[in-house]
């Protein structure tokens, strides 16, 4: 008699250098999603910091360092401040789809152009055509591609200006990579509108949060997701809200860049 469920093997990648904090090293363990249970086990591991990336699992397993921590937003009680408010309502006439997780030209066209913007000579920007097709496609859980499209005419679809490649797991959104068009002045924010559309989205669909992967304190490029409130960050004693006070403290240090994709925690994947 066969057991239903197989417990999965973790693998631990060799040390590399830090992408987020000079001097430090990285490492990360990671496991296979495969199988019929891969869904399960994607929001297992999920929900104690791990991420996914085509049909791998992974999380930092630094020797010295824990600086990168899970963090996720509660969805049905954020509350857009008016910074947030004025960009919603700057972008509410996007027309927004949620697509099966198909690779299209459109889509990998925006991102190269995203990463020549915002990422020169990152590892993601040696990725052809083949390599965007497996990000988005090769996925063994509920994934989709959510299309931000300015309005379109005479019933065709408007231009493509914001893209996400987003999961759903059993307790929320998992935002995997997000890119958009960092050139158009009116749609200044437009990275940040993305997050709290899967905000709203989530709270619409009874989902209690939105994953953003991690946040690295010390790392400047990665506070802007400090922004979205409440926050929850994983310790390990489990799942806690920030403290007020020191959430708004650290929402202030946060840079104004606008750059809510995970471009190095994905290159890092793909160079191993």
């Amino acid at each position: 008699m066969s057991a239903p469920f197989r417990f999965p093997r973790f693998f631990v990648t060799n040390p590399s250098p830090c992408p987020y904090l000079p001097g430090k090293s990285e490492r990360k363990v990671f496991t296979e999603l495969s199988g019929d249970n891969a869904s399960e086990l994607n929001d297992a591991l999920g929900r104690i910091g791990f991420r996914r990336s085509q049909n791998v699992a992974y999380r930092p397993s630094c020797a010295d360092c824990s600086a990168c921590v899970s963090v996720r937003v509660v969805a049905g009680e954020f509350e857009p401040n008016a910074t947030q408010r004025k960009l919603l309502r700057r972008n509410e006439d996007l027309v927004i789809t949620a697509c099966k997780p198909w690779s299209t030209e459109e889509q990998f066209e925006l991102l190269q152009r995203y990463l020549r913007a915002r990422h020169p000579g990152g590892g993601m920007t040696e990725m052809d055509e083949m390599d965007f097709a497996d990000m988005v496609e090769q996925t063994p859980v509920e994934s989709h591609v959510v299309e931000y499209r300015e309005p379109g005419e005479n019933g065709r679809p408007g231009r493509l200006i914001g893209a996400c490649l987003t999961d759903r797991q059993g307790d929320g959104l998992s935002m995997i990579y997000s890119f958009f068009d960092t050139e158009l002045e009116h749609r200044k924010g437009l990275g940040n509108f993305i997050i709290m559309d899967h905000i709203l989205r989530a709270a619409k669909a009874g989902l209690p949060y939105v994953y953003l992967g991690y946040w690295v304190e010390g790392s400047q490029r990665m506070q802007y997701k400090i922004r979205y409130r409440p926050l929850e960050r994983l310790s390990r004693n489990g799942w806690a809200r920030f403290d007020p006070q020191e959430q708004a403290q650290a929402a202030r240090q946060a840079e104004s860049r606008d750059d809510p994709a995970l471009p190095r925690e994905l290159a890092a994947i793909f160079r191993k």
